[in-house]
């Protein structure tokens, strides 16, 4: 798959657009940017791709949130819980300098700002949920969870990111307790649209607004 062809990155925010990367080469590729950014090396990074099937548990996921038939976790570093990644699904990884090291919910909550406003000019009626991370649906059919976050902050720059359920296939969360929440669901932008839509699509919408929210946390 080629890297996605979307706008141009600006000058405080490189951008690294690629297509489907195997989950731990991109992990590893995040921890050479990270020590670069670290070092002032690289300026500011964030990466766009998706992942073959996979699934990630962070810190604080628990032994009966993993998959009921035994299959393979890779546990990370990062904060959260136990989700999973495939094809379908937008992945970005924010790798930033922090202008406050110490404010990791308001880096959060960046990123929920700038994904609620892609859902938004879509015509989906996404919200924050104070009581949990991430991006949400909240309405007669219950709450559902259409994009999950976790991050990790080490020597005051990120690492980690986000995932928007573009058009991906459902029925792997029913394996696990998503992000360990059991009375909640899942959902996907086509889902809520009821018509097909593509990560290309999606790509240039994500970019804009994450660099407005970026901007506002980024050193």
């Amino acid at each position: 798959m080629t890297p996605y062809a979307a706008t141009a990155p600006s000058a405080q925010l490189a951008l690294k657009r690629q297509g489907l990367v195997d989950y731990q080469e991109a992990w590893d590729s995040q921890k050479k940017i990270h020590a670069e950014v670290v070092a002032g090396t690289r300026p500011n990074t964030l990466i766009l791709l998706e992942h073959p099937s996979v699934y990630t548990a962070g810190r604080r996921t628990e032994p009966h949130e993993r998959p009921f038939d035994g299959t393979p976790v890779i546990d990370v570093d990062r904060g959260g819980k136990i989700t999973w990644h495939g094809e379908g699904q937008l992945v970005g990884y924010p790798i930033v300098k922090l202008k406050n090291s110490n404010d990791v919910v308001g880096f959060v909550r960046e990123i929920e700002t700038a994904l609620i406003a892609v859902c938004q000019e879509l015509g989906i009626d996404a919200v924050r949920y104070c009581e949990r991370s991430g991006v949400w649906l909240r309405d007669e059919k219950g709450d559902r969870k259409i994009a999950a976050i976790g991050i990790r902050v080490a020597k005051g720059v990120t690492m980690h990111g986000f995932a928007l359920n573009v058009n991906p296939d459902l029925s792997a969360f029913s394996r696990i307790v998503p992000c360990g929440l059991p009375d909640a669901d899942v959902t996907s932008l086509s889902k809520e649209l009821g018509r097909g839509i593509t990560i290309e699509e999606i790509v240039p919408l994500v970019e804009k607004y994450l660099y407005e929210s970026l901007a506002r946390v980024a050193q």
